[in-house]
């Protein structure tokens, strides 16, 4: 076991939605006192310079990359070339980098998008390689595969300790609610708080109970694809913590699943946002936009019996904090 508190450790990605959880959870849970965030403005890490300058500042013990440039179905179908490319290359020299300057252990995190679009449910690790990604994500998902592929050619060739960590979609509160690059859950409570009239007016709504006129309509949403693809979603601080544990006991080659180990279709996401939220508007569904991947649950048995994760808040109270937190912020 690694004992975190007395490392000095850097996160890409740091003042991101799951990096600003997991340095708050290193700092305030774990002690660490030698904690370092490497993000934009500061730190470009598709530029060469700027990860020397990096290290040089830092001296990290422990490297978790988080940083990525990520979106959904639509960011992804409108910025292939630029999802790959941003992705594979900042992992490729920080990874190289942290070798080069023979840093204790490198903790890289993938994607459930690595998979392939028909990987049999729940979605083993072994699964991994037998086919090509779901279309709209595969350059981003391909990006951050070739990690994996460093990963583990650096740990047979140098004997470098670095280690591959694949979340679920993440979702709490912090997240990002723009519409153009959010995904799912942020996006769908954002069209809906919008067609309440906006945060002030869904607020006074969802936290002060108040009951709109039975006669005033909300406003009809759209939402892209048929409802019927499913996916699992695991609370940040949950993956927060799961690679906490992992940069601590975790010290393989193979790649591991991070989730809640649960699926859910899309239509009943929309249900339990609109319990929440007391949205009674017209749902439009536009099928002639992709659903995306068709099915996504994670089997998360290898994280549980190799660094004792299991991930502990249920979805229903996540998602409450998380609209709750969004209209009031």
């Amino acid at each position: 076991m690694i004992d975190l508190r007395t490392k000095r450790i850097t996160v890409t990605g740091g003042k991101g939605f799951l990096g600003s959880h997991l340095v708050h959870r290193l700092r305030a849970d774990r002690n660490c006192d030698h904690v370092f965030v490497a993000d934009l403005p500061e730190y470009d890490l598709r530029v060469l310079a700027d990860n020397h300058r990096l290290f040089a500042d830092h001296q990290p013990d422990i490297i978790i990359h988080l940083a990525a440039v990520v979106g959904g179905i639509g960011a992804n179908q409108a910025h292939p070339g630029q999802f790959f490319y941003d992705n594979a290359i900042m992992g490729i020299q920080l990874l190289h980098e942290a070798y080069l300057r023979n840093s204790e252990k490198f903790v890289a995190l993938g994607t459930i998008c690595c998979y392939p679009k028909h990987t049999p449910v729940p979605f083993k690790e072994g699964n991994l390689w037998n086919g090509y990604p779901e279309e709209t994500n595969a350059p981003y998902g391909l990006a951050k595969k070739m990690l994996l592929v460093q990963s583990q050619a650096y740990r047979r060739q140098y004997g470098f300790n670095s280690i591959f960590l694949m979340p679920v979609n993440l979702y709490g509160p912090g997240d990002n609610f723009d519409p153009s690059s959010s995904h799912v859950i942020p996006a769908l409570i954002h069209k809906i708080v919008e067609a309440m009239g906006g945060k002030e007016a869904a607020a006074k709504r969802i936290i002060q109970g108040e009951s709109p006129s039975p006669s005033v309509k909300d406003s009809p949403i759209t939402v892209w694809g048929t409802g019927k693809a499913s996916r699992e979603f695991i609370f940040v601080d949950d993956a927060a913590e799961a690679i906490i544990k992992a940069a601590e006991l975790y010290d393989k080659p193979d790649p591991v699943n991070l989730g809640a180990g649960f699926e859910i279709m899309i239509i009943d996401l929309l249900a339990r946002i609109i319990k929440i939220t007391g949205f009674n508007g017209e749902i439009v569904w536009d099928a002639s936009k992709p659903d995306g991947q068709p099915r996504r649950c994670l089997d998360t048995s290898k994280a549980q019996s190799e660094f004792g994760f299991k991930a502990q808040k249920s979805f229903d109270k996540g998602l409450e904090e998380t609209i709750h937190w969004y209209v009031q912020s």
